[in-house]
């Protein structure tokens, strides 16, 4: 049977569809970073519900593991639907396919493979090893869409990367005096709260440190989770001595030593002829865990992580605003061709209060 096929069958059984469906949505709303978002569900031998469970965060029981403890001995002979393929190797927590044997499980279901180089398949093989029936596939891409950053850190070692801005109609992100605020409407700053609420970090350069000086935090109502950590790419202008973000224990990237930085300010130096290497810096957020980056500023801190590969995504927020003559720029450089243009998918346009909300993605991140 060709793959396509197997495939078709997949998405024709409908029981596993909807337990899936209800998997992700056990996971959906966790945040488990630096592990991934997991969601499982354990079915009896007949089929019937017996427990749920998602994955916490580092050093708690992993989704698998959670819902058959909850489940107990009836999952025997029964069916586990889980939304990543389970781990077989040894972390904070026990490889989950050692517990799916222990707990005499007779078929058990995936979304998405796994793309860590520890499991990558190995999970699956070795329950079909153990004579567990796996069927793996299963709504696969809604299963990595419900955490794009974890899949993206994995197969490319660096954080999924998401540069939001706003700007007038006719493309200025300020006035001519540097005033900005507000050119974006309350609903459009809501929704960008809401953009942190789901990063793990948030970065600006240090003229947006110096010209707005940010908190970086999440501030919506009710949000309990996690904040991201603020990240601040410095130039060779030294950074203001004083900022409140400073008391929420950034990161900051120099291309030297920034001197006279109070305590709980972590720097890091990386040294780049034209400033801070951007692509070790982006190795450097990886192997920290961060999984989700959202750039929000400034002009000169985009144009140079999109001329260097390192968009991803890209959210603007236009607003119903004509500057009406020459302010500043979303993006500093030059454009000098038609030929320098950088190719980008729109996956989704949309109003929001009265701004236009675009999301893009460079053509060749396309999925």
């Amino acid at each position: 049977m060709s793959r396509r096929a197997m495939a078709d069958n997949r998405a024709g059984d409908r029981p596993a569809v909807e337990w899936m469906r209800r998997a992700i949505a056990v996971a959906r709303p966790t945040w488990p970073h630096p592990n991934p978002r997991v969601g499982a569900i354990v079915l009896s031998p007949a089929g019937v519900f017996l427990a749920e469970a998602a994955h916490l965060g580092p050093g708690l029981p992993h989704a698998e593991a959670a819902a058959l403890a909850a489940a107990g001995a009836a999952a025997r002979g029964g069916t586990v639907v889980v939304t990543l393929e389970p781990c077989v190797h040894q972390g904070r927590m026990p490889p989950c396919v050692e517990a799916i044997r222990a707990a005499g499980v007779a078929r058990v279901v995936v979304g998405a493979t796994d793309p860590d180089s520890r499991v990558a398949g190995a999970g699956v093989a070795s329950l079909r090893a153990a004579g567990v029936e796996v069927h793996d596939g299963v709504l696969a891409a809604e299963a990595e869409h419900l955490d794009p950053g974890y899949f993206h850190h994995r197969r490319t070692g660096r954080p999924r990367t998401t540069l939001k801005m706003a700007a007038t109609l006719d493309g200025q992100t300020a006035a001519a005096d540097g005033s900005s605020r507000w050119i974006s409407s309350p609903p459009a700053r809501l929704d960008a709260h809401e953009l942190r609420a789901t990063s793990d970090a948030v970065m600006v350069g240090a003229g947006t440190l110096r010209a707005d000086d940010p908190l970086l935090s999440v501030r919506l109502e009710g949000h309990q989770g996690t904040q991201p950590r603020p990240v601040v790419v410095a130039g060779r202008t030294p950074l203001r001595s004083s900022a409140v973000v400073y008391a929420r224990s950034p990161l900051v990237y120099a291309p030297q030593h920034v001197p006279g930085l109070p305590p709980g300010v972590e720097q890091e130096v990386l040294w780049h002829p034209s400033g801070v290497d951007l692509q070790a810096m982006m190795k450097d957020l990886a192997s920290r865990g961060v999984l989700d980056v959202l750039v929000e500023g400034g002009p000169t801190l985009a144009g140079a992580l999109l001329r260097e590969g390192l968009v991803d995504r890209v959210v603007l927020y236009l607003a119903a605003l004509l500057g009406g003559g020459g302010g500043r720029p979303m993006l500093d450089g030059a454009f000098a061709s038609l030929g320098d243009a950088i190719p980008l998918h729109i996956v989704d346009a949309r109003m929001v209060g009265a701004d236009l909300r675009i999301e893009a993605m460079p053509a060749s991140e396309e999925a």
